[in-house]
């Protein structure tokens, strides 16, 4: 029995809405092993990134995908998910989520 949290549990559905969107784009991808997600960062060229799912439960995490939602909807360009930030910021959140 575990305690779910709001923002985890809309994550989660957001992820969801853009993987089933992305699957049309399956050709376009690249393998992803278990336990990673496949993201496009950047502004004007987008570069790919593969990240823990385990960064779905941070909250810093949260507010990108919620700028991904806000910005695309579930029709990502890119055919994955695709996160409008710049590619430096992108890194800086990762690096810190990553010394957790």
């Amino acid at each position: 029995m575990g305690i779910r949290l709001p923002g985890v549990i809309q994550a989660k559905q957001i992820l969801r809405q853009s993987l089933l969107t992305a699957s049309s784009a399956a050709s376009n991808a690249i393998n992803v092993p278990k336990g990673y997600l496949a993201v496009y960062v950047g502004e004007s060229q987008k570069r790919q990134f593969l990240v823990p799912v385990s960064y779905l439960n941070q909250p810093i995490f949260q507010e990108l995908l919620h700028g991904a939602e806000e910005e695309y909807g579930f029709d990502h360009p890119m055919g994955a998910l695709t996160i409008p930030c710049p590619e430096n910021t992108f890194l800086d959140i990762t690096s810190h989520l990553s010394s957790l």
